[in-house]
């Protein structure tokens, strides 16, 4: 993830001897994640690094798009998102967190949750605000926050000592990471890469460090439908005191299994959306019009998709579960989205970053290696993660290569 500064022989400079490339570009490498993919298809590898589903989106969806294309929905929609999408978001936030919501003038529209973070961190942040990030974290939030000017405060979530254990933070570590600079926590729950879904508790106590301290929790609820263990998910701007100092993102990507589609939105109150729709404008004017009809179309799906949805993702983590186990890795079982960490060190291997490439190159899967996850390498040094929005017959085949560790 944290690169060294650019300061060898390379390095491009103008006449007067300054370099070309900006420090922010500097400070943060490229991908670990799409960089394992790329290997993946090098090698011929089974891609179990990028979480994208191997298997068709739902038939409704895909009609609905061919529809709006068909009808002529080919041009700019509104730029923070066309009606029918955000009259749909409104509706289902209401509907799944009771909260109720002005879809004309608390909602943005973006390109993907990935355009939408970026988006809010660029509309609330200045040079010297601190941004609060548990690690490990989803890979582009280190990078989010160094592009907005902010500086991030990592808290560690620490694995649990038992496989069917919860991922937990130290209260006082947490409560310490607030200051007089902080502006935003980023929560992401259930969580990329651990599985974690916050409690209760937990995001009481997140919320009273943030009423304390006048900060905004920005919260990605991107996986909020893929639930295991009767785990429950509960959005932060549900609770008391939070409504007004929320910022919640989400989209299409995995609950609909469309990750290229790039739908994603941000909500919040009408002065914090005003900023994020002016960012939001000039980063990308706006998002596909015909797949933001269509995405109208998958907000309205019953209820019975979002539980076929959790048990199809169910089967398939307790099919990779003891696959991984039985080729001699370590793992936590997760509780929500799609990944399972795990634990490398009894393979023998001096780090992450050698096993995932002894990985996909001698044994044809691709991982991501834990570091990429921290900002401090070291913490993940010992853990690989892996995707399991895959087919029976991908789940199988990876299981098959896998067994090839214990061989060698």
């Amino acid at each position: 993830m944290v690169s060294k500064r650019g300061t060898g022989p390379t390095t491009l400079r103008n006449t007067s001897g300054k370099p070309l490339i900006s420090e922010k570009a500097e400070r943060f490498t490229e991908s670990v994640i799409r960089d394992m993919t790329r290997q993946a298809q090098l090698y011929g590898a089974i891609n179990l690094a990028q979480g994208f589903p191997d298997f068709p989106a739902p038939p409704e969806i895909k009609r609905a798009a061919q529809q709006a294309i068909a009808a002529d929905i080919n041009q700019y929609a509104i730029t923070w998102g066309a009606q029918s999408l955000r009259h749909a978001i409104a509706a289902k936030i209401r509907k799944w967190q009771g909260v109720e919501i002005d879809p004309e003038t608390e909602i943005t529209v973006c390109c993907g949750s990935t355009e939408a973070m970026i988006a809010s961190l660029l509309a609330i942040t200045n040079a010297g605000d601190e941004i609060v990030v548990f690690e490990p974290f989803y890979e582009n939030y280190g990078p989010d926050a160094i592009l907005s000017g902010a500086r991030p405060r990592f808290v560690t979530l620490h694995p649990p000592a038992a496989p069917q254990g919860e991922w937990g933070f130290d209260e006082r570590e947490l409560r310490s990471a607030f200051g007089p600079r902080t502006k935003a926590i980023i929560l992401n729950t259930p969580n990329n890469p651990t599985g974690k879904v916050f409690t209760r508790a937990e995001l009481e106590f997140i919320r009273d460090q943030c009423v304390e301290s006048g900060a905004l929790a920005i919260t990605d609820e991107i996986y909020e439908h893929i639930l295991y263990d009767s785990a429950r998910h509960i959005s932060i701007a549900s609770l008391d005191g939070m409504r007004e100092r929320t910022i919640t993102i989400n989209g299409m990507s995995k609950t609909y299994s469309v990750t290229g589609w790039r739908i994603g939105w941000a909500v919040a109150t009408p002065v914090l959306t005003s900023a994020i729709r002016k960012v939001h404008d000039f980063l990308t004017v706006g998002a596909p019009a015909p797949l933001q009809e269509a995405g109208a179309t998958a907000l309205s799906l019953p209820d019975s998709y979002y539980e076929r949805l959790a048990q199809g993702y169910r089967a398939r983590r307790d099919r990779l579960l003891p696959a991984l186990r039985q080729s001699g890795f370590k793992t936590f079982v997760p509780r929500g989205a799609y990944y399972i960490m795990t634990d490398i060190s009894q393979f023998g291997f001096s780090d992450d970053v050698s096993f995932a490439h002894h990985l996909v190159k001698e044994i044809g899967v691709a991982s991501v290696p834990g570091s990429s996850f921290y900002s401090r390498p070291q913490l993940g040094a010992r853990q690989v993660r892996f995707a399991f929005c895959k087919t029976d017959a991908t789940l199988d085949e990876a299981a098959r290569r896998l067994l090839r560790l214990r061989k060698s």
